[in-house]
């Protein structure tokens, strides 16, 4: 977004109500572009990068982790937020050896996407990884976490199953797709 755009909102005032260990929530006012005033509650995030490991033979590594906010256990892609001044590939890299213990030869970027843009500024950066090699594993003590590998195909179907349901994973799964049928990602 251009802040120089008429078309943009101008924020009037803004003050800060909570701070966390990465989150922040700050309560805007702002005059929107068709001029009416507002007051919003933004969640401020450091953003994230997501990875969608894949094998020579088209098998995509998961995990299937521990998440109190959504319920239970889910099926994703490997993540994380970024450390502060962290480059988006450098957190993808370090994301995939943490969770999955792999090391990534080939990062193949698939573009940025806005989680909520109703209420956060989070943005992850979503990454296809080939050439993977093992690493160590080095699971968080806060991460409950198991590798779930399976044919790509079988992901995408989960997906329109409504299987997996967490929106990072369905657009990393989504765009490694076309990149394959585009032919612009061989694993």
């Amino acid at each position: 977004m251009d802040p120089s755009d008429p078309k943009r909102a101008r924020i009037l005032g803004t003050r800060r109500a909570y701070s966390g260990r990465f989150l922040q929530v700050d309560l805007v006012e702002l005059s929107l572009p068709n001029g009416a005033e507002t007051a919003l509650e933004i969640i401020r995030h450091p953003g994230a990068a997501a990875v969608a490991p894949l094998r020579p033979d088209g098998t995509v590594v998961l995990i299937r982790q521990y998440r109190e906010a959504a319920g239970g256990y889910i099926l994703e892609v490997p993540a994380g937020k970024l450390d502060p001044g962290e480059a988006p590939e450098a957190c993808a890299h370090r994301e995939v050896i943490e969770e999955v213990g792999l090391a990534v030869g080939q990062l193949h970027p698939l573009g940025p996407i806005l989680t909520t843009p109703g209420f956060t500024d989070e943005r992850i950066w979503l990454y296809a990884a080939t050439d993977l090699t093992p690493a160590p594993q080095a699971l968080e003590e806060d991460e409950v976490i198991e590798v779930i590998e399976m044919p790509l195909t079988d992901a995408l179907q989960r997906i329109a199953a409504g299987e997996i349901t967490d929106s990072k994973t369905i657009a990393a799964l989504l765009r490694v797709d076309q990149e394959m049928r585009a032919g612009r990602l061989q694993v």
